[in-house]
């Protein structure tokens, strides 16, 4: 406990918990679904609409979500969205067991997901800070939350690539159904005191909201660095599976371990962040974040010309840790300075800066690798991710 304090608080115990049980059941889900499409169609195009359709209600609606975040209570518009979210895992269980999957449908559970995400992610966020008794252990819960959400991301691959090759893509979807059960009981279990709310028209709010983030320094630089990252660099995930079939020859557990490689990268990076320290947590963040985008950029452009699997591994892995160093860094680093009142939207902003940028980035790097083919994909966003990095480096530099 004394290394993570956060702990220490018994809302913030049963969040973990639960979340535990139910993202290695979203990242199965997930895994699963881009390799369906990509079995159903044959198309690196197919695997950025995935990606697009998943990911492209968060641009849209997370704004607004944000606002309606920070006017209702978050845990009941959490057991809503986590409820909804596992009626879509059993529909989409359901029409793949009964062989009546097909593209058109993959792709409307996919954006039906997203929007639920869209409502999800931004009050999830924002209800971390709800959870800790004492107030200097927000550090340290955003850095366990980011674990949380990366080691089930190494996990959930992994699983999802072994069972995908035993029993087929909808037995994670049936997994994923059954671990929303353990995250709505403990969100009914929570306990939080409420919280007082300023109501205005949401118009009104949102305009005060995107103002406070982009008139804030510590807000809007990191925002905005994340946005180009999502476009460059977290969309590389869309073209797994055409490196693990096509490229390296392998199956449905190549593609599983590939994707968990990253996740082990990711995990450890979650872990260096959640045991960095209370005291001074933030200090220092701005700047590992930028040298994190640009190591990031030569292992995406590394992995793009591995000749081999076993070459691609490491790759993965250091990309996956500069990943999370870089996004949960730039959370960490706005969640700390942000004022209670604008949390909920300012989190909306993140996501959409994060999430909602990814599925454009999805879009054209499917779109691209159709016609360049996926290595030359990869090594331009590489190179456009080091880029990014060295701009933002000298930014961060001139503000301190």
């Amino acid at each position: 406990m004394k290394a993570m304090p956060a702990l220490r608080s018994r809302n913030f115990r049963l969040f973990f918990a639960g979340q535990l049980i139910s993202l290695i059941g979203t990242w199965m889900q997930q895994i699963a679904m881009i390799w369906l499409a990509y079995r159903l169609t044959d198309s690196v195009a197919m695997l950025g609409l995935v990606g697009f359709a998943s990911q492209i209600p968060i641009l849209l609606f997370s704004t607004l979500a944000g606002v309606w975040s920070d006017r209702i209570d978050r845990r009941r518009l959490l057991l809503l969205t986590q409820f909804l979210s596992l009626l879509q895992a059993l529909a989409l269980f359901g029409l793949t067991v009964s062989g009546a999957i097909t593209p058109a449908a993959l792709l409307m559970i996919a954006f039906l997901l997203g929007c639920i995400n869209a409502i999800d992610l931004p009050a999830r966020q924002a209800f971390v800070a709800q959870l800790v008794t004492d107030r200097s252990d927000l550090p340290n819960a955003i850095g366990l939350n980011s674990l949380l959400m990366n080691g089930s991301r190494f996990v959930g691959p992994t699983l999802a690539g072994l069972l995908v090759a035993a029993a087929g893509e909808a037995a994670c979807f049936l997994v994923n159904a059954l671990s929303y059960l353990a995250v709505l009981a403990a969100l009914a279990a929570i306990r939080v005191a409420p919280r007082q709310v300023r109501v205005q028209p949401a118009l009104t709010a949102l305009r005060a909201g995107l103002t406070y983030a982009f008139t804030h320094p510590q807000i809007r630089l990191p925002l905005f660095m994340v946005a180009g990252f999502s476009f460059f660099v977290t969309p590389y995930a869309v073209l797994m599976p055409a490196f693990a079939r096509d490229i390296f020859h392998g199956d449905a557990q190549m593609y599983g371990f590939l994707v968990g490689s990253a996740g082990i990268g990711s995990l450890s990076a979650a872990l260096f962040l959640a045991l960095r320290g209370t005291g001074g947590f933030a200090t220092g963040l701005d700047r590992l974040s930028a040298y994190a985008t640009l190591t990031a950029g030569i292992a995406l452009a590394a992995f793009a010309l591995a000749p081999t699997v076993t070459i691609a591994y490491p790759l993965l892995t250091a990309l996956g840790f500069c990943v999370v160093i870089t996004v949960a860094g730039s959370n960490t680093l706005i969640q700390t300075v942000v004022e209670e009142d604008f949390r909920g939207r300012v989190m909306a902003i993140f996501s959409t800066a994060f999430l909602g940028i990814a599925p454009l980035g999805s879009l054209a790097i499917g779109t691209i690798g159709e016609l360049l083919g996926v290595r030359p994909t990869l090594l331009l966003c590489g190179l456009l991710a080091l880029g990014l990095g060295i701009v933002y480096l000298q930014r961060v530099k001139s503000v301190t």
